[in-house]
């Protein structure tokens, strides 16, 4: 299953303010308003998302510090997010002030050949523990937990190259550095990253 459908199948989209939290280029705000959802994005860089969706709703700011009104939303969403939030625990304040229903959190787990592959370009097993520590320290009621996969389909490095620049472009000294070693341990194939979703209640 994809991240949509995952979502899709636990709550109910269509008609609902749906804020997507990082939203980086906008893939899943348009998801989301495809889905039904009347949708909309904050990230600290909304550049590239409002070039590709020029008619989309985005937002400049961060999860610690939203840009919206209370109670102004029914869900947001936090895909693969809440680690790269400097504290995670400073999102949950905002996330209880400017959401009404649910608080939905896809994030990915330190484990698997694909977590494996890319640690010496980024080790974050710290950063995602901290965000599950963050997660069980909420204060939120916890309504539901999925586990579930997403397949990347590499055939070739050079799609790994563009996958972790994409995400964060500031990686790109320390990939040089380890293309090498990379390019040794590479298999071609199939990379599932385990997934785990909280969807949460503001208390």
């Amino acid at each position: 299953m994809d991240d949509l459908e995952v979502l899709a199948n636990a709550i109910t989209l269509d008609g609902r303010t749906v804020l997507d939290v990082g939203c980086g280029d906008g893939e899943f705000v348009r998801a989301l308003r495809g889905a039904g959802a009347d949708a909309l994005g904050v990230d600290v860089d909304v550049t590239r998302a409002l070039q590709l969706d020029p008619d989309g709703r985005y937002l400049t700011g961060g999860a610690q510090a939203l840009p919206l009104e209370d109670q102004s939303v029914d869900v947001a969403t936090l895909m693969r997010s809440l680690h790269h939030v400097p504290d995670p625990h400073s999102a949950f304040p905002e996330l209880r002030r400017v959401v009404r229903d649910l608080v939905y959190i896809a994030e990915p787990l330190p484990v698997g050949a694909f977590f494996e592959l890319l640690r010496p370009v980024d080790d974050e097993t710290e950063v995602r523990a901290q965000a599950q520590a963050a997660i069980q320290a909420s204060g939120f009621e916890s309504l539901q937990t999925i586990e579930y996969d997403v397949v990347r389909q590499l055939d070739r490095l050079e799609q790994l190259k563009a996958m972790v620049l994409a995400a964060d472009p500031t990686r790109a000294d320390r990939y040089a550095l380890q293309e090498e070693n990379l390019r040794e341990r590479f298999t071609p194939g199939a990379y599932p990253i385990p997934m785990r979703v909280d969807i949460l209640r503001p208390r």
